[in-house]
């Protein structure tokens, strides 16, 4: 019975509470665990699929364990995993390139991918340049059609004044045309300087921050390294810092 309360108990750790919430409330009305896997009990879910088989192939292993035990037992692991990240937060190690095997690291796309996908109101990315990112592009339209709030912070190409060869505030633009597009108000606030660092937060309870740009090669070729975490007070204090960078006009929505 281990396994399945392991699932479950990572499943806390992993998935947002408002999300757990939804899944337990499915859980509560199927009948049996082979329902997890049917695209009724799917639809809305934004559960990775593989998640979800693996606690179905648990819960069939254990007899007697009810729908409404295991949607009991997602609300408890949902909640204690809660508190332990709000008091402490969860912080883990993301690196793409060569893999020495000697600590455990999580792929940069593969985070920058649950960090959007996870959002349930609002996202906000920030990069020196942005191209070339399929993926990216797809997990922020999926949270688009969630009604998620999407916010990015981009340096301006060099016909604009500022430091990249790319336009990639039209590339966005374009891929994603929902999302809010900022840049640094350099002319206001008189300064040469370029917009270089790269993170994405979302619900100011998810933070990501990377030396990884939003291009290809960041997420495939180059070596790029950075730190997701997971509650506790930096993603909102990130969250909170980038909003103060809107309201006093260092960074301004790019309307042009």
């Amino acid at each position: 019975m281990n396994d399945l309360w392991n699932i479950i108990s990572q499943m806390g750790l992993e998935l947002h509470p408002d999300r757990i919430e939804y899944m337990a409330k499915k859980v509560a009305k199927i009948s049996s665990a082979s329902e997890l896997l049917n695209s009724s009990f799917r639809r809305g879910l934004n559960v990775n699929p593989q998640m979800l088989i693996q606690l179905k192939n648990a819960w069939e292993k254990e007899q007697g364990i009810t729908p409404r035990e295991i949607s009991a037992a997602l609300k408890s692991a949902s909640v204690t995993a809660s508190n332990s990240v709000a008091r402490q937060g969860l912080v883990e190690l993301v690196w793409t390139g060569p893999d020495t095997g000697l600590v455990p690291v999580r792929h940069t796309e593969q985070v920058l991918k649950e960090v959007i996908d996870m959002a349930v109101n609002r996202v906000f990315i920030v990069s020196f340049v942005a191209y070339e990112l399929p993926s990216i592009i797809s997990s922020l339209q999926k949270a688009i059609n969630r009604n998620v709030k999407i916010d990015i912070l981009l340096e301006t190409s060099n016909e604009q004044g500022g430091r990249v060869n790319n336009d990639s505030i039209k590339i966005m633009r374009d891929v994603v045309p929902c999302a809010n597009i900022y840049v640094w108000d350099q002319i206001k606030n008189r300064t040469l300087g370029a917009v270089h660092p790269k993170c994405a937060v979302s619900d100011g309870y998810q933070a990501f921050i990377t030396s990884a740009n939003l291009t290809r090669a960041a997420m495939e070729r180059n070596m790029e390294l950075g730190v997701f975490i997971k509650g506790g007070k930096v993603p909102e204090r990130l969250a909170m810092h980038l909003d103060a960078l809107i309201r006093t006009g260092i960074i301004i929505e790019c309307t042009s």
